[in-house]
Parts: structure tokens; C-alpha cells; sequence
């Protein structure tokens, strides 16, 4: 199968209207354990004119083990990125769709404390929903945009900077509990973390609130 490498054209006809794109893409929502992330990715008119990092695609694309080296190539490419979390625990306490907006909020403050002026910028959000307008403390000029994650440069970057980051957490994690095998699954729903749940129960670091499996709450 062909992979089509995304492009700048979204962004270079946005940023006619705008300063800033502000590129946001999540990783992490349909995990059983673990935070969910929210990359950022700044894109400006001088950015749109260079050339796109080799190997960037949006991060489902890129195998584990060249991931590293295109996020890094993608964050030098970018005039600013960041990477916003929520919890575990605040997926359970506000549901998932919340626990995004608060990510993405976190992503964007993220680059505004890099000098990023959000009153000049268009947030462009992968997908079809904005959840991150009614979260965020400031107005938000948001563009949703469906498989924007596979077409747009700058989204692609977003997501595998945030993709990296959450699989080395997840990793870190893995010492602390190492019988879920999260090092491998990242917190998703293999066989053996699904057996591990059944056999140990869930961890702090588990989305309590979710139908994971027949097991109590241990810890």
C-alpha cells in the first residue's frame, strides 16, 4: 500500500488569514491505562515554505522504532511544540472528552509560554470535533479537520512528537508496574494486560471508570 506523504497546502491557504497555526493531535484516548496526550506543533509562513522532514507521517504510519528520530526531526522543524496531558484519574472524575480538552489546553499553553501569541493563531485540531474551545481560558479561533493528522504537514508533527512522549512515559511506567507489560502495549488493551488486570486488578495508573475487565480495584 502507498502512503501519501501529508503536505503544507492546508496550512499555507490558512495562514493567509492567520499568524499562527496552532496543529493539535491526541494520542492515548482509547488506552486502558495511562494519561492521554495532546501534541502541538507551531506552524508559521516561513515554516510552510521549508521543505517537510523526511519520513513525517501522522505517527500510526511510523514504525516504533524510527518514531524517535521524525519527532525530533519534526520539533526542529516547527517554530514551537509541546505536549499537554490529563491523567488517569481525570478521565475518570470528567469522562475522556473533557480529559481532551484539558490536554489540548495544556498543549496550547504550552507554546503561548513559548512566545506563541494565541490571538494570532488558528488552532487546527485533527478530526471532526472541537474539544478543546470550551476548555481552554481564552477564546480559541478552532478549524477541525477530518484525517488532518494524514494530509496536514504540521498535524503529523503534532502527533508523532506526542506519540513519542506518551510511549516513553508509558515506558517509565513500566518499571514502577512491570506485570502489565506497558513498555510493549503502551497502556492498550493487549492479551497479556488484559490478563494482568484479571490476575492483579487495576493499578493507580488505570482508567477506573472504564468496563476494563472483571477485576477489583487493588490499590
Amino acid at each position: 500500500m502507498t502512503v501519501i506523504a501529508p503536505k503544507l497546502t492546508l496550512e499555507r491557504r490558512l495562514l493567509s488569514e492567520c499568524e499562527f497555526i496552532i496543529a493539535l493531535d491526541e494520542v492515548g484516548r482509547g488506552a486502558l491505562a495511562g494519561p492521554v496526550a495532546v501534541g502541538a506543533a507551531v506552524m508559521d509562513a516561513a515554516g510552510s515554505r521549508r521543505r517537510v522532514p523526511e519520513g513525517l507521517r501522522d505517527s500510526k504510519l511510523v514504525t516504533e522504532k524510527r518514531r524517535p528520530e521524525v519527532a525530533m526531526r519534526a520539533a526542529a522543524w516547527v517554530s514551537a511544540s509541546g505536549v499537554g496531558w490529563a491523567s488517569a484519574a481525570e478521565i475518570d472524575e470528567v469522562g475522556i472528552m473533557r480529559a481532551l480538552g484539558l490536554a489540548a489546553s495544556r498543549a496550547v499553553q504550552s507554546v503561548v509560554d513559548q512566545g506563541v501569541e494565541v490571538e494570532n493563531a488558528l488552532v487546527l485540531l485533527d478530526g471532526n470535533h472541537d474539544y478543546v474551545s470550551r476548555v481552554h481560558p481564552v477564546p480559541l479561533r478552532v478549524r477541525s479537520q477530518v484525517k488532518a493528522d494524514r494530509d496536514c504537514a504540521s498535524v503529523s508533527a503534532a502527533s508523532v512528537i506526542a506519540k513519542v512522549a506518551r510511549d516513553a512515559y508509558m515506558t517509565e511506567l513500566h518499571d514502577e508496574h512491570p506485570d502489565y507489560q506497558w513498555s510493549r502495549n503502551k497502556g492498550y488493551a493487549s492479551v497479556e494486560h488484559r490478563d494482568a488486570i484479571r490476575t492483579l486488578g487495576l493499578s493507580p495508573y488505570h482508567r477506573a471508570s472504564w468496563a476494563i475487565a472483571d477485576a477489583p480495584t487493588l490499590f
